[in-house]
């Protein structure tokens, strides 16, 4: 299937691009290649493939939301660089 150089013109148009004459012939080549290979594709038989969103079968891999203890202030502070009593400090931003 061909892509006329008015097509990519029109197309241009709707997106609001601002093509050169060299880049129209250029899409217009590479859009019309795009769509003879989706042809090509269309004559294979998939009438025993079933529909699918992924190729690999995927499943929920989140664990069951259970609540559970949190740390503790000091625990979690452990690793801070500086603190000031329950709170971690960080260098002044403002001015």
């Amino acid at each position: 299937m061909r892509i006329s150089r008015e097509e990519v013109e029109h197309i241009a148009l709707l997106a609001r691009l601002r093509l050169t004459d060299e880049e129209k012939d250029l899409y217009s080549e590479q859009l019309s290649n795009i769509l003879d290979y989706i042809e090509k594709l269309n004559e294979l038989d998939t009438s025993h493939v079933e529909p699918t969103s992924h190729v690999i079968p995927i499943s929920n891999v989140f664990r069951e939301d259970t609540p559970v203890e949190s740390l503790g202030v000091d625990e979690a502070l452990g690793n801070a660089p500086d603190r000031s009593d329950p709170f971690y400090r960080v260098p002044r931003i403002i001015e």
